[in-house]
């Protein structure tokens, strides 16, 4: 890029301020996009009556790149995290408050990681979701595909046989 500027890093620099104008939080559900709403929240073929919640885009995303969830999103941009001074405050929670508000969601599910933060934050929430009356479900955790047990940490391994089917 050093060796040819003009034609390699000035269109670079250009594409990303441009990027940087356009791509914004969708007032939505907090995805990035150049769209408000963003492209999945316009999405009328996605099941409406289930929103699924995440740390963060790159959690969104990778759940898009498998296809795995057709339903709406809502990006938190964090978890609760008293050692990093991140209180509910902190958090992206009053546009999922308000889309609960009217109605229309059946099961909100809380797609955290399996951290200590990340369970005080699924804690939080579900107190918080309870009077909306919705399904509150959490994703499943423990043996990954191909693990092989002996190899697992006890905590992970405690999980999966309480979230045994």
């Amino acid at each position: 890029m050093l060796q040819e500027p003009e034609t390699r890093m000035l269109p670079l620099a250009v594409a990303l301020a441009d990027a940087a104008r356009v791509v914004k939080p969708c007032s939505e559900c907090g995805n990035l996009d150049s769209t408000d709403p963003c492209a999945i929240c316009a999405d009328t073929g996605r099941d409406r009556s289930i929103v699924c919640v995440v740390e963060g885009v790159g959690d969104l995303w990778a759940l898009e790149r498998g296809s795995v969830h057709r339903g709406l999103y809502h990006v938190l941009g964090g978890v609760l995290s008293a050692l990093s001074g991140i209180g509910p405050d902190d958090l992206n929670i009053s546009p999922l408050l308000q889309r609960l508000e009217r109605g229309g969601v059946d099961e909100v599910i809380l797609a955290l990681g399996a951290t200590v933060d990340g369970a005080t934050t699924v804690h939080w929430l579900t107190d918080r979701l309870r009077p909306f009356g919705v399904a509150v479900t959490r994703v499943g955790q423990g043996v990954p595909i191909g693990g092989a047990l002996d190899v697992l940490d006890d905590g992970t391994l405690a999980a999966a046989l309480r979230a045994r089917r």
